[in-house]
């Protein structure tokens, strides 16, 4: 009695299941050649015409792919992809595999067409008698049913891919009719190759190619038969029969797939049986899963060139928003070729880790950027940090993963005056008055040419240098090769602030955050605002073009799987300043690296032009260098990551400690960021055309000078409105012995001719006999209050505080 009352839970479910397959066999008669089993009468006449209305052509879109980011020369940086997949032909997958997954999910495959009615009735009964549960899918509607989910899942119909999957009988039909149509339209090998590239084989590997890499560290064609055997049997419970998870589940389905093997002859049972021996430890060699860029053998760049892609306005071919691009990036099997010179990238790397240690715990970083003039291709960011620990690019905007503000580039600044006084119509040996100042005496900068005005300040504007010097006339060349900050406060003052910030930006430099350098004189002269790397470079880089500034961009070509090219936009260039301009900076801008300059003795400028302009802030606390060849622009930035200690206060670099390069009491730009620009420039160029900068026209040479009207012996109320009136401004200098009334104008600095609008000096008369021309005053003075660029010259950086990338940006000061 109760061995009878046990079995009937069995007997129903067999004579459920042949019902079920009755009615599913007359369903298919007008679309399958299959004998039906009672399907007579009405219902197998209305089950008919159900199945004929339901839709029969499948589509099968594009997988979901991995795509590429490749470097100039065709390596691999990284694989972007929302779903693990590498999408690879039949012929690329070994053999044991496609055996493998054969037997153990369709053995009839290449025998049924569509529907296996011998499996589908081995299945119904096996379970109906409660044996070992048994699928009754065949592998191509194993390929429908993963495909229409995959495809609802890209379209963000979660619905739909529920859907699906659902067991429910009218989707089993929807699928039957499907494969019919599946295999109408492709062989049998066409099946197996999507279904092989298209089911999920656990650990976030979808496809076979995928799966051997992520579990093997091999490729899918290299498969062998234990192997082959481990995969096939993960698909039907990708969780349960992981073997990284689950290793002794899955130890167990490849046993159950090998013997299935065995007994479809596809391998002996020798064979089988060494692959159960193999130990599964060995087997596995799962590499830990990180993120796209964390794997990249370039992670910084990879990163850059990732949120390039999303938020460049250039590249909308891609998607109307960042979402959009990512998910055609990381599901379009796109091949991105960029701009990163590897031999580039590894110099450059190689250079700032032999003066910035990774890892270091002296709160030191440092960062490269190499940018091509004329194109603004990125060949190379080098950066002195872990990617693991910290994924902030210095080099690059916000927008594009660089920090909020950047960092302050000091006396770098100072190159935007000049050019802006040369843009003016300044000659090249033009000589303006500089005031004196030293390291213990600052100049007070406060006419009403500065207080009060735009981009002027709101109190005295308090200048030092870095040794004592000025209260003479100084030339462009001697201001600039020097660093003097008194130097270039006054050109400042004189073509207008306002103007020199403008040209900042015309010419590429701006804050990381993307918003302009803004603010007053002293952002505008002595490098107070914050900047990146790659900003800096691109504004030199415009002075090696002759004038036309390019945007910097990493993308050279997208392609499609299919090898259609997506439209990648050339870079935008724009002439900012004219090529007189721009060629006479670069050849003033040589003195730097001449006997004399900031930067003297790293460089041989008569057996390779080269031009930059070295850059220290306040209190020592950050150190730049730029500068370019014709063909290259580098900038290099080391300094404190963290800008302040905890009492707000300027941290300094002296004392600190470069690797290779050594110790420093003090630390200059000209200390440790140009010897490493000098020494990655050097074998940046090797094997590179010797080429000269363009000559300087003579008009450049001669500027475009105004005459500067007769004061002599005029009162100074009246030599004021006479220079006001012909568009000059009037500074009041030194008293001096003169024959002139007195106090009346004795003389004027400079004489004869100035920039229009500029300041003109005037000295006043003592009304005695005529003595020596003023002669500078100097007394000497060590670096401080301004940030030099090397000892014992003259220099300065930023004044302000703050500037790194948590910090918000400086105050004028």
């Amino acid at each position: 009695m109760d061995g009878r009352a046990q079995n009937i839970p069995a007997v129903l479910r067999l004579l459920l299941g042949l019902v079920v397959l009755s009615t599913v066999a007359g369903l298919l008669m007008a679309g399958i050649a299959v004998p039906a089993i009672g399907a007579t009468g009405q219902a197998a006449k209305g089950g008919v015409e159900y199945f004929n209305e339901l839709p029969d052509e499948f589509e099968v879109s594009p997988l979901a792919q991995q795509s590429r980011i490749l470097d100039a020369d065709g390596n691999l940086i990284a694989n972007p992809y929302d779903e693990n997949r590498i999408i690879v032909p039949l012929k690329k997958i070994s053999k044991h595999m496609r055996n493998a997954q054969i037997a153990i999910e369709d053995a009839r495959f290449y025998e049924h067409g569509g529907l296996d009615l011998r499996g589908l009735t081995r299945a119904v009964v096996s379970n109906a008698q409660g044996g070992e549960i048994q699928g009754a899918s065949t592998l191509t509607q194993q390929f429908v049913k993963v495909t229409l989910q995959e495809q609802a899942l890209r379209q963000g119909d979660e619905e739909a891919a529920q859907a699906a999957t659902a067991e429910t009988y009218s989707r089993k039909l929807q699928e039957l009719k499907y494969a019919v149509n599946v295999e109408e339209q492709f062989t049998k090998d066409q099946i197996l190759e999507g279904y092989l590239n298209l089911v999920y084989y656990g650990d976030q590997a979808y496809g076979v190619e995928a799966a051997a890499i992520n579990y093997f560290g091999t490729k899918a064609s290299k498969l062998t038969v234990g192997q082959a055997a481990m995969l096939a049997g993960i698909v039907q419970q990708p969780t349960r029969f992981n073997p990284v998870l689950n290793p002794e589940n899955a130890k167990a389905r490849q046993a159950i797939v090998l013997d299935r093997m065995v007994d479809l002859d596809m391998i002996t049972e020798e064979r089988a049986q060494q692959a159960k021996d193999y130990p599964i430890t060995k087997l596995i060699k799962k590499q830990p899963v990180k993120g796209v860029c964390h794997r990249s053998s370039e992670p910084y760049f990879c990163a850059y060139v990732m949120a390039y892609l999303q938020h460049s306005p250039q590249l909308a071919a891609l998607g109307d928003t960042p979402e959009e691009r990512l998910k055609r990036i990381n599901q379009g099997g796109l091949t991105i070729r960029t701009t990163l010179d590897p031999r580039m990238q590894e110099i450059s790397q190689a250079e700032i880790e032999r003066a910035v240690p990774v890892g270091n715990r002296s709160n030191l970083g440092g960062a490269t950027s190499v940018v091509e003039p004329g194109t603004g291709k990125v060949l190379a960011m080098a950066q002195a940090s872990d990617f693991a620990d910290n994924q902030t690019n210095v080099n690059v905007d916000q927008v594009y993963g660089g920090p909020r503000y950047g960092y302050q580039f000091g006396s770098t600044a100072k190159v935007f005056g000049m050019i802006q006084a040369l843009e003016d119509g300044m000659p090249m040996n033009g000589e303006i008055y500089v005031p004196y100042a030293s390291v213990q005496d600052a100049h007070s900068f406060d006419g009403d040419d500065v207080i009060g005005v735009p981009c002027g300040a709101n109190e005295a504007w308090e200048v030092k240098n870095d040794y004592g010097i000025g209260g003479r006339q100084m030339s462009l060349s001697e201001g600039i090769s020097k660093s003097i900050n008194t130097w270039a406060a006054q050109l400042t003052i004189d073509v207008g602030p306002c103007k020199v910030l403008d040209l900042m930006t015309k010419m590429g430099v701006h804050q990381a955050n993307g918003d302009e350098i803004g603010g007053g004189v002293s952002n505008a002269t002595l490098g107070s605002g914050t900047t990146t790397p790659l900003s800096l470079a691109t504004a030199y880089a415009t002075i090696a073009a002759e004038g036309k500034r390019c945007d910097p961009s990493p993308i050279v070509s997208i392609t499609t799987p299919d090898k259609e090219e997506i439209e990648v936009p050339k870079i935008e260039c724009e002439q900012v300043i004219s090529p007189d301009t721009a060629n006479a900076a670069a050849e003033l801008m040589e003195g730097t690296l001449r006997d004399g300059g900031t930067a003297d003795g790293l460089w041989n400028v008569d057996e390779r032009p080269a031009a930059g302009k070295t850059g220290t802030t306040e209190k020592h606390n950050q150190s730049w260098f730029a500068g370019f060849t014709p063909q290259l622009s580098t900038a290099v930035w080391i300094g404190n990551v963290q800008v302040t200690d905890d009492n707000q206060r300027l941290l300094s670099l002296n004392g600190k400690c470069f690797g290779d390069y050594g110790c420093f009491a003090d630390v200059f730009g000209g200390t440790v960021s140009a010897p490493v620009w000098s020494a990655t420039m050097k074998r940046l160029s090797e094997g590179m055309d010797v080429k000269n900068f363009p000559s300087p026209s003579e008009k450049a040479r001669n500027g475009d000078l105004k005459a500067i009207p007769n004061v002599y012996a005029r009162s100074l109320d009246s030599a004021r409105q006479i220079l006001e009136d012909a568009g000059f401004q009037m500074q009041t200098l030194a008293t001096i012995d003169s024959d002139a009334p007195q106090g009346t104008v004795a003389g004027t600095s400079p004489r004869g001719e100035a920039l229009d609008g500029s300041t003109v000096g005037v000295y006043v008369s003592d009304g005695s006999a005529p003595a020596p021309a003023p002669q500078p005053q100097n007394d000497g003075g060590g670096g401080d209050g301004g940030g030099g660029d090397r000892p014992g010259r003259g220099n300065g950086g930023g004044g302000g505080n703050g500037g790194g990338p948590d910090t918000p940006p400086p105050a004028d000061d």
